[in-house]
């Protein structure tokens, strides 16, 4: 334990924030963020941190390359203020998808960012349901990569499961899919999908792997961007008779037409979290969002207090 927990919040989702602090029965420490005219951010705190166990609760979405900058630059300023350790909540963490190079002459971004919130400063890192795992190990410093699972999971059961299946709308979450099925003790259905068109920007679902004839189909995924994909996958699920179609997620990062897409698919409830804040005018009816705070302010203290992280999920 160093000093005492100082809470900080970015502009990314402060309801977040505001939520994980009244959990800890804290209050979010003052700071300002300004931007200028040239678009330059600058980062001012109110009280002192020397010495003291200072978090920052910034998801990289939306505005990903503005929040990105204002998370570095709050590491810098806490670094600068002599903070004891300096531990960064991305509840969501922007440039996951490019983790490899799966074609020449491109970069991997998720390695660059990880790159610079270990050189700004940042002592751990805590994040939850990375697009792929492997970008746990691009950091230098000590990772903890949490899972919504157990949240979804849990809401998932207080429903009528006598007749559902869990479905994944892309073959390569296949693996976490599994684990939704298990957990849920349901079968587990697939819907094949091929990328075409201009760098594989559009996609065509083509058939179903699996009953589900008559049923209750739980459609799973890490992450919705544009809606594309799941829609497809509720419209083939549909055609092949599903009764009903569910679709749960963690990160609702609703870009462009993803709302309209969504609330015109004929789905019966969209299950997500608040990784990230979903302003107003995307609250759909059928659209429930639940909080990840009890899961991130319980983390913090464990970290602060030195207490196993791994033993929230039985590990």
């Amino acid at each position: 334990m160093t000093g005492s927990i100082k809470l900080f919040s970015g502009r990314a989702n402060l309801a977040l924030a505001q939520e994980i602090a009244d959990r800890l029965g804290i209050g979010l420490c003052g700071v300002d963020i300004i931007d200028f005219p040239n678009e330059n951010i600058f980062v001012r705190l109110h009280q002192s941190v020397r010495g003291q166990d200072a978090y920052i609760i910034q998801p990289t979405y939306p505005q990903v390359n503005r929040s990105i900058m204002e998370l570095l630059i709050m590491i810098d300023t806490l670094k600068r203020a002599s903070a004891g350790q300096i531990t960064v909540v991305v509840p969501y963490y922007a440039y996951g998808r490019t983790d490899k190079k799966d074609q020449p002459r491109v970069p991997i971004t998720a390695r660059l960012v990880a790159d610079m919130i270990t050189t700004a400063g940042a002592d751990r890192v805590v994040t939850i349901d990375l697009h792929a795992g492997q970008i746990q190990g691009f950091f230098n410093i000590p990772a903890d990569e949490l899972t919504a699972f157990h949240l979804l999971c849990d809401y998932l059961k207080e429903k009528d499961l006598s007749n559902a299946v869990i479905s994944t709308a892309d073959l390569g979450f296949a693996k976490k899919a599994r684990n939704y099925a298990e957990a849920l003790d349901l079968p587990l259905t697939f819907v094949e999908k091929r990328r075409s068109g201009r760098k594989g920007s559009t996609t065509e679902s083509l058939t179903v792997i699996g009953d589900v004839e008559d049923k209750d189909c739980i459609i799973v995924e890490d992450e919705i961007a544009t809606g594309g994909t799941v829609v497809s996958a509720a419209d083939i699920l549909k055609q092949h008779g599903a009764r009903s179609v569910y679709i749960a997620f963690t990160h609702p990062v609703l870009a462009g037409q993803a709302t309209e897409r969504l609330a015109e698919a004929g789905v019966t409830e969209l299950i997500t979290t608040n990784t990230i804040q979903i302003p107003p005018e995307k609250h759909i009816p059928n659209l429930t969002v639940l909080s990840v705070a009890g899961l991130l302010s319980e983390v913090i203290r464990r970290i602060h207090y030195g207490i196993s992280v791994g033993e929230l999920f039985g590990e």
